[in-house]
């Protein structure tokens, strides 16, 4: 299965579910996923940078989490915004794409902030 298929707009044919009458597809599933992963990559460097000194790799291991799932879900929420099918508002899911790649980038400059400063003071 490619990429494409992946983030491709749902079909009718596709599987989605339904939570009080509003139907939730891989169109706005795939995003959604992502912009979690991303957000929780931000939580995870924060933490990471404002972890006292403590035991030598703790504060880089969370960095180092912290960073992969930022560019982890920078990278998902940009290649469905790529290949989102219309604009915003149009059920694709381009708006959770776009949050995605904005709190990813976030997450990774945190998390690479934090991995400087674990450098630093080792």
């Amino acid at each position: 299965m490619s990429v494409h298929q992946l983030l491709a707009a749902p079909d009718a044919a596709d599987l989605s579910v339904a939570v009080g009458g509003y139907v939730i597809g891989t169109g706005r599933t795939v995003p959604t996923v992502a912009a979690v992963l991303a957000l929780a990559g931000v939580a995870v460097a924060v933490l990471a940078l404002a972890r006292p000194r403590g035991r030598p790799g703790t504060r880089r291991a969370a960095a180092l989490v912290g960073l992969v799932l930022g560019l982890v879900g920078a990278g998902v929420g940009g290649l469905h915004a790529a290949n989102s099918a219309g604009g915003l508002g149009t059920g694709n899911g381009l708006a959770g794409a776009v949050a995605a790649v904005a709190l990813g980038l976030i997450g990774a400059v945190v998390a690479g902030l934090a991995l400087a400063r674990s450098r630093r003071t080792a």
